[in-house]
């Protein structure tokens, strides 16, 4: 079996979890932009529910800092400061340097090749301006830290990637990526294949911290 046959995707349990789901994909695809205001009403009526489980769904996103809940306006689709993309950035690569550290000693054969396979369509998305390189990359780094073996490291750096994709897409939809892209995760391939933890962690936080500078400085301006 290979790791990219492992789904991504999550499978809601409750009409809560299905609520949150939909909202967070919208978020994550852009369909809702800072300062959008998110109707209960509106949005139960697309799933097929009550607004309950909407306004629970909500309270969810508000903990994550996605939305703000606010008095007589409802709830707003938040948008970060250059400090606040620059901030997710650093914890990013502080919690993906942990669950590099903890993935080392459990990459294998198929696992690299799925690094190698994910590499190759990331770069031929980008060949082609296509959004799935987004996608890509975000699979990309999450099938190191999904073999980490920690539910709860993986929670926070998946609500990690969806705050910035959002920021990501409109990145790539206006800024050439840098020709060095593949080089990157080449180079955090073989720090992987060395089979040394402490130094994969290092490279995996280089390789984020390098981002951070080039996505706050295009995203931000109009948000400070």
């Amino acid at each position: 079996m290979t790791f990219l046959t492992a789904s991504l995707e999550q499978s809601p349990s409750t009409a809560e979890e299905e609520a949150y789901l939909h909202l967070q994909r919208g978020l994550r695809l852009c369909r809702y932009k800072p300062g959008d205001r998110l109707i209960p009403e509106e949005i139960a009526a697309e799933i097929g529910m009550s607004r309950m489980p909407v306004r629970e769904a909500f309270r969810r996103l508000a903990a994550e800092g996605l939305v703000t809940l606010r008095p007589n306006r409802g709830c707003i689709v938040a948008g970060l400061t250059f400090d606040e993309i620059y901030e997710t950035f650093e914890i990013r690569s502080v919690l993906e340097g942990l669950a590099v550290r903890l993935a080392v000693p459990k990459m294998d054969a198929d696992a690299f090749l799925d690094l190698d396979r994910l590499l190759d369509r990331m770069e031929r998305a980008g060949q082609t301006g296509s959004s799935d390189w987004v996608v890509r990359h975000q699979e990309f780094h999450a099938l190191i830290y999904m073999l980490s073996g920690r539910p709860n490291l993986i929670r926070k750096i998946n609500a990690l990637h969806v705050v910035i994709e959002p920021y990501m897409r409109f990145w790539f939809d206006y800024v050439d990526k840098p020709l060095s892209a593949r080089e990157e995760h080449e180079r955090l391939i073989r720090a992987l294949a060395t089979g040394d933890a402490v130094h994969a962690d290092q490279i995996m936080q280089e390789h984020i911290l390098g981002t951070a500078p080039l996505l706050a400085e295009f995203a931000s301006p109009a948000r400070r």
